[in-house]
């Protein structure tokens, strides 16, 4: 269920299931439950498309945006592959770009062939990552994150843009794929440098809390590193342990920066500014629970993480529906105006909607989100 929370702010669990009635969706246009995988859908398949995809010989996996709109919509890339292997389309895949690593986690990619391969090369990819790559290919596909609506389909909405971007494709392809929700591939993670520098000092003993401030929006999305201090203060009282907390913040001006603030009385708290995404990847796992804003790297934590450890992310102005990952351990705790963009799949920013009042992240006090934090923690679902 949805929680009120004493504030006026909504906790979301991550494996709600929301019924077609209770928002404003587009009929996916068959009983997805009911069609055997592999089996042609009732609606036309694009046939260009169909065609182009089926000569290809290798896919190129091409983000220059955002990382947040990158990380939502590799289930899109899944789409095609899972395509593909259902007609035996055989195709090599490669990632281009800033995030070609963290694609690479995925295990969407494939291992370099030693010939070239044979056929049309195939771009998929956001908008600015196709421009750069997309010459001499056969076809070109662009994972908008404000064309596929919100589907539903079996009586449930599939709102999380993980979901929108997989089943946008599958009926475009025109055949049931084989993917179910969550949609959203999950990277895999190892040890690395800093995670072992972090553990030797021991600072992912205990109870430990990441809070990412990392924003290319701070002036409406920065919850700020006091706010944290104060929300960590909280659990740890609560859980009468001692916690320790890792800010993570955007990139420093000298590059990768790590600080720390002189001891509380119940929480110690480190500064990691400038960390790539990459290593924050590895890290995650390590913590007990991620909190963040609505960005990249609070999706990047979910993908990285064990549906024992939670995740929660912070929606004042953007529907918690859709910019989640559909995982079933990431959470959302979302204003009034959050929870009306979610009911009618709008966006403030896109549809240009104002708000009645000023909406910024001061929006969730720190006791209160606590309160969602110890639940969680606990074992307790709203």
């Amino acid at each position: 269920m949805t929680a009120l929370a004493p504030a006026g702010i909504r906790s979301h669990h991550g494996s709600l299931i929301i019924p077609a009635g209770a928002v404003h969706t587009t009929p996916l246009g068959y009983d997805r439950d009911s069609v055997p995988v592999g089996a042609p859908l009732p609606l036309a398949a694009s046939a260009e498309l169909v065609h182009r995809l089926s000569g290809c010989g290798e896919i190129v996996v091409a983000f220059e945006g955002k990382l947040g709109d990158t990380l939502l919509a590799l289930s899109g890339v899944r789409a095609v592959l899972d395509w593909m292997r259902l007609r035996s389309v055989r195709v090599a895949v490669r990632a281009v770009g800033p995030y070609a690593g963290l694609i690479a986690r995925t295990g969407l990619i494939t291992q370099p062939q030693a010939s070239a391969p044979s056929g049309w090369r195939a771009v998929i990819g956001d908008r600015t990552g196709v421009e750069a790559h997309g010459s001499e290919t056969a076809v070109s596909l662009v994972l908008d994150p404000a064309a596929p609506p919100c589907w539903s389909s079996d009586g449930r909405t599939h709102p999380d843009l993980p979901a929108r971007h997989y089943l946008a494709l599958e009926r475009r392809l025109g055949i049931r794929l084989p993917g179910t929700a969550p949609f959203a591939p999950t990277l895999a993670t190892g040890p690395n440098n800093l995670v072992e520098e972090l553990r030797s000092v021991g600072w992912l003993g205990g109870l430990t809390i990441a809070a990412i401030t990392a924003t290319s929006w701070p002036e409406r999305k920065d919850y700020t590193a006091q706010r944290f201090i104060a929300l960590a203060e909280h659990i740890a009282e609560a859980q009468q342990a001692q916690a320790r907390l890792l800010l993570i913040g955007g990139n420093a001006e000298d590059g990768f920066r790590v600080s720390a603030e002189a001891p509380r009385r119940h929480v110690q708290v480190l500064h990691l500014d400038g960390v790539p995404a990459e290593q924050l990847a590895d890290l995650f796992p390590h913590c007990d629970l991620v909190v963040g804003n609505d960005t990249g790297l609070t999706h990047l934590a979910a993908m990285t993480r064990s549906p024992e450890r939670h995740v929660i992310g912070l929606y004042a102005r953007h529907s918690h529906s859709k910019w989640r990952t559909g995982l079933p351990h990431h959470h959302a705790v979302a204003t009034d105006l959050a929870d009306r963009m979610h009911q009618g799949d709008l966006c403030p920013v896109r549809d240009a909607i104002p708000s009645d009042v000023d909406v910024h992240m001061d929006a969730f006090p720190p006791a209160e989100l606590a309160r969602v934090c110890l639940d969680l923690l606990n074992g307790v679902r709203p």
